[in-house]
């Protein structure tokens, strides 16, 4: 920060006599411990003055809310004219299930619906597959089809409410499915609203639900973005996602890092489709994880900003302010949720929570406190709703723009991450970019270091976990759990049986030869994932038609 050189000097003699107060009282009172450094391992100072912040620009660094480098956030009113979105992810067991869980929570006051999809969804797969036995609806709603998206969204309009859905490997096979549910509805896909995830590339660095090898599966990707950009002014058709790479064990550095460094590589591929960057850029949106590190979550949401808009005018010279923009959403760390004491996860969540706030996100989700031991149940996911009501309505935090700005210590944080990043993506670009890096496991390994390097500190009791290796009790958690329809596989099968048995066979395998042929040629497979949607094709005969074209990918063993 600008400061003359004498109030430095002024600064410096009296923070020297401060370090002699200091010793005195270390004296009297040893610290807890030798050296503190936040959960990325950065040292941590006992003390922060202008003088850790001397080299910062406050204009060029930091900035104003609203204006570039956007540190202190992209709107410049922040969360005065409009709190952030209310999100809370939900998915389980049947489509009819879910869609209750939706109006529930729409009830109670969420702004957006957020779709959770089970894993053979997730992979590609058919309930009845044999691949899929045995895990039906237990991470997710099952969306077999066409008619499943229907049933999911029935009764909820989607011309006036924004679905983010969670889905990667197949996602524009779902995003057709979705597409097609809407025409039914009357609503034309212009006009519908909000972001499927599709970011394979955080897939193979961490959360490993990817189907086709890197190069087809980043075609379609691109073909998504073309086609959000052509036909879907309102969509977001990426999600760059750093949630599942921290999940996966990864320090705040690393998630800031890779997630950075993959959005960077959409970027290359779109324009090298063809694409302006300022016509998509506008578009693309982030997924962050927040985790228990209060200020280290909010000085890695600060320098996430930063890091981006500066890369989208400086380096890929893009011209309309909206494309320096990083809109993100966030969501509370499932990993931080202990099936020990299960009441204190509220109190987790509830400081990571603040903490997205605090960042500056635009939509957040909240845990609930009895997801380490099963789907959240209607009490569970009501109070983490109440939660993020109580900090917008009650806390004050929403009353000024950026209430931590200019903290000297959060400042130097903010600096030190945004150095961390830079630091990853020279040694991504010296192994030939982040394709590359993936395919040999180098962001893979660097996250198996770091949650080994967590575990052994949990293990030695150098990082503490409340209820587990500190505080921890005999007594067994109590929390009324959330139990499926029992019935609901049969359900399930039945429907997508009879599906098979009524719809026009003919239509389908038309729709699925004109998609074979698009998958070999290089036109954009969109508009044909939405006509074989249209006939009733199966998420799993779809996906088996880009499998045979594309094949599927086998991630190297590390050695």
């Amino acid at each position: 920060m600008t400061f003359d050189a004498e109030h430095l000097n002024k600064l410096y003699a009296a923070r020297q006599k401060w370090d002699a107060t200091l010793k005195q009282a270390q004296a009297r009172m040893p610290e807890r411990q030798q050296g503190f450094t936040t959960q990325s391992g950065v040292p941590i100072n006992g003390l922060y003055t202008p003088l850790d912040v001397r080299d910062t620009d406050v204009l060029e660094d930091i900035g104003l809310p609203g204006e570039y480098p956007f540190t202190r956030g992209i709107h410049a009113s922040g969360y005065r004219g409009k709190v952030w979105t209310m999100r809370m992810f939900a998915g389980f067991g049947t489509a009819e299930e879910t869609n209750a869980r939706y109006k529930y929570l729409l009830e109670q006051g969420n702004m957006g619906l957020s779709v959770a999809f089970d894993l053979p969804t997730l992979m590609g797969y058919d309930t009845d597959a044999p691949e899929a036995l045995g895990e039906f609806g237990k991470c997710g709603v099952a969306i077999s089809s066409l008619q499943d998206m229907e049933m999911l969204f029935e009764g909820i309009p989607l011309e006036s409410v924004t679905t983010s859905m969670t889905i990667n490997g197949p996602a524009p096979i779902i995003w057709a499915f979705y597409i097609a549910a809407a025409e039914k509805q009357g609503v034309p896909m212009a006009k519908l609203q909000g972001t499927l995830q599709n970011d394979i590339l955080k897939e193979f660095i961490a959360q490993k639900e990817f189907i086709f090898p890197p190069e087809p599966s980043m075609r379609l990707v691109t073909d998504t973005v073309a086609f959000g950009t052509e036909r879907m002014p309102l969509w977001n058709t990426i999600s760059i996602s750093g949630y599942h790479i921290r999940e996966a064990g990864s320090t705040a550095v690393q998630e800031l890092a890779f997630t950075l460094a993959d959005g960077l590589e959409y970027v290359r591929w779109a324009i090298k489709r063809g694409m302006d960057i300022d016509s998509f850029a506008p578009r693309l949106s982030f997924f962050f994880n927040v985790h228990n590190d209060f200020f280290e979550e909010i000085a890695k949401l600060r320098a996430a900003r930063r890091i981006w808009a500066r890369e989208m005018r400086e380096t890929f010279g893009a011209k309309n302010p909206r494309s320096w923009l990083m809109r993100f959403h966030t969501q509370t760390a499932g990993v931080s949720l202990t099936a020990q004491q299960p009441d204190v996860n509220v109190v987790r969540v509830a400081i990571q929570a603040l903490a997205a706030v605090l960042g500056g996100t635009q939509s957040l989700h909240t845990n609930s406190m009895d997801e380490a031991l099963a789907l959240p149940s209607e009490e569970a996911v009501t109070l983490a709703m109440r939660t993020q009501q109580v900090i917008a309505e009650e806390s004050g935090v929403t009353n000024t723009v950026d209430p931590l700005g200019g903290s000297y210590f959060l400042e130097a944080l903010t600096n030190q991450t945004e150095a961390a990043v830079y630091d990853y993506f020279r040694r991504i670009d010296a192994v030939g970019g982040v394709i590359p890096a993936l395919e040999i496991g180098y962001m893979q390994q660097e996250i198996a270091e770091a949650s080994y390097r967590q575990q052994v500190e949990v293990d030695s009791n150098r990082r503490i976990i409340v209820g587990v290796n500190k505080y921890a009790t005999d007594e067994k958690p109590s929390v009324p759990l959330l139990v499926m329809d029992p019935n609901g596989y049969d359900r399930q099968i039945a429907r997508l049986n009879r599906l098979r048995q009524t719809r026009d066979q003919a239509a389908v395998e038309r729709a699925l030869d004109a998609l074979r042929t698009v998958c070999q040629a290089e036109a954009n497979v969109m508009p044909h994932l939405i006509e074989a949607a249209k006939a009733y094709a199966t998420l799993g005969e779809i996906t088996d038609v880009m499998r045979e074209v594309f094949g599927i990918y086998q991630e190297p063993v590390a050695i």
